[in-house]
């Protein structure tokens, strides 16, 4: 049983598999993309195009799958409509995950979800996003050619 009354544990988030589908991501992303943020809407593209790599492990996939039903979820710990803070416990669970599949985003995977956060937020927002992209990289470095 999940519980809507505590933040969510990045490392248990495959209770919340069962909030995601194609249809409630795009209704969150559209209604409430503004809200969200360019950094909390990046985060959310770089686990979902992650997540749509065919070779991905089982426990990556299943972490990403919870992170994206956790935040499509419609009840929270902290409600969205909650002004500033609504989305709080969504970027704790989005971060949480972001963090444990940090070795699978690759530079394909940040551009396709940079192009897409710049087609809904325009060009000003890569500053807005610099930092996810060095929190990952300081994380999981790339190994040297």
């Amino acid at each position: 049983m999940v519980k809507h009354n505590e933040l969510p544990d990045p490392s248990k988030l495959s209770v919340y598999q069962d909030e995601f589908n194609e249809k409630s991501f795009w209704f969150k992303i559209k209604k409430y993309g503004k809200k969200v943020g360019a950094a909390g809407v990046y985060a959310v593209f770089l686990l979902y195009y992650t997540f749509r790599k065919p070779d991905l492990p089982l426990k990556a996939r299943s972490t990403i799958l919870g992170a994206l039903g956790y935040f499509v979820m419609p009840f929270d710990f902290i409600p969205d409509i909650t002004p500033i803070i609504g989305y709080t416990d969504d970027m704790v669970a989005l971060t949480g995950a972001l963090l444990l599949v940090a070795a699978y985003i690759d530079d394909a995977t940040k551009d396709r979800a940079r192009t897409k956060v710049k087609s809904l937020f325009g060009d000003d927002v890569l500053g807005d996003i610099q930092s996810i992209d060095e929190k990952i990289d300081r994380d999981h470095p790339k190994e040297a050619p």
